[in-house]
């Protein structure tokens, strides 16, 4: 079903439109949002979602339908994934918690514009070339495989090729100055780390676009379903951010379902590709009578894989021990960044958070606990964080 130019300008209007009450209404006044806020808001944009899902369903019919909330779903999940990275990258540079809506706000706006590229691209490559679903499937099976990939030890930094130039050329600072991307320092001109986590959210968001637009052009390839459900899983994933931020590490088996969910679609995309083909060394060019996997079946199973997959995480023991433990060292060492918040409630929260997580972790097996990487780093972090509150309160 085509949609008319008036459609595309409306919906175009109304998600700018979305951007922009979020930057005036949240995000230019800097401020740490409340878990009430949070979902409160996580909550409006889901339903914004589903509501503009029913319309495709009345006026484009259950074909339409069920392709924009398959492909909304599988966003989604992918989006929730990307924040782990997201989380690494702001824990990396260090962003003051009043300053982090804006990065991610800065970070959705990106890889809204980056994807929307990525989707025109991949439309036009999709009806001049018929073996464009082979590459898809190719590099959606290569993902799946990579996620299945154990992640390396090291340090979780953001410290890419990028950001390494531009302190190179340019005069930086390590310090903030409010949300400033540029401040004087000893009376020069300096990029501020604010400048600096973008550019590298930026780079990100570029890369997962490269799986993201395969993963939905093999589930539809109506350019309007693609761009609408990219949009709207986007729509609210800074609001998530916060709503589940400590919670992130206990999904220790998204990745297994975001791998079986992929693996699917790319052999989907090559069973369409061979159903399509064109490709003279096979078959002799013409198309391989195979069978094609619906929008129904594609639907049931990508629900089905996550609700699995997150419900194993949520009833873990192992995902409990680690969920604990690594927030008990991302609180120890935020409570002991002077940088991270000027708001004592919010070091006061951080802190009561910390004492929780240390009761959890001294309550659970020893086999879970003695798992947690740098164990003796994180203890001495736990202390000194012990030692400057009471400190505080000495004063």
């Amino acid at each position: 079903m085509s949609v008319s130019p008036l459609i595309w300008g409306i919906t175009v209007v109304v998600i700018l439109a979305l951007l922009a009450f979020d930057y005036f209404f949240h995000i230019r006044k800097a401020h740490v949002p409340t878990l009430k806020e949070a979902a409160a808001w996580s909550a409006l944009y889901v339903g914004i979602a589903i509501i503009f899902g029913i319309l495709v369903l009345i006026f484009g019919g259950p074909a339409m339908g069920s392709e924009y909330f398959a492909g909304y779903i599988t966003e989604k999940a992918l989006s929730v994934d990307n924040l782990f990275v997201f989380l690494i990258i702001i824990a990396s540079f260090r962003v003051p918690r009043e300053d982090q809506q804006k990065v991610l706000l800065f970070g959705i706006v990106f890889s809204l514009i980056a994807r929307t590229g990525f989707i025109f691209l991949g439309a036009a490559l999709i009806n001049s070339f018929a073996w464009v679903f082979y590459a898809f499937g190719l590099i959606l099976l290569i993902t799946a495989g990579n996620l299945l990939k154990p992640e390396p030890d090291g340090d979780d930094t953001a410290d890419n090729f990028i950001i390494r130039l531009a302190r190179k050329f340019f005069h930086t600072t390590d310090h903030y100055d409010g949300d400033k991307l540029f401040t004087m320092e000893n009376g020069k001109k300096v990029l501020t780390p604010m400048l600096l986590v973008m550019v590298a959210i930026g780079g990100t968001d570029i890369l997962f676009a490269l799986d993201s637009i395969p993963a939905i052009f093999g589930l539809t390839q109506n350019v309007y379903i693609v761009f609408t459900a990219t949009a709207f899983s986007l729509m609210g994933l800074r609001q998530l951010y916060f709503l589940i931020d400590g919670l992130l590490d206990r999904l220790i088996y998204l990745a297994y379902g975001l791998a079986a969910i992929l693996a699917f679609i790319g052999v989907k995309l090559i069973l369409h590709a061979l159903h399509e083909n064109n490709l003279p060394f096979v078959n002799d060019g013409q198309p391989v009578p195979v069978v094609e996997i619906t929008t129904g079946l594609s639907l049931t199973v990508i629900i089905g894989v996550l609700v699995f997959t997150v419900v194993a995480s949520l009833l873990s023991k192992a995902g409990k021990a680690q969920t604990a433990i690594n927030n008990a060292r991302r609180h120890a060492v935020s409570y002991l960044d002077l940088e991270y918040t000027a708001d004592p409630a919010e070091r006061e929260r951080i802190y009561n958070a910390l004492r929780e997580e240390v009761r959890q972790i001294e309550q659970m097996e020893p086999k879970y606990r003695n798992k947690a990487k740098d164990v003796d780093t994180i203890r001495a972090e736990v202390a000194e964080a012990n030692q400057q509150h009471e400190q505080y309160l000495a004063r």
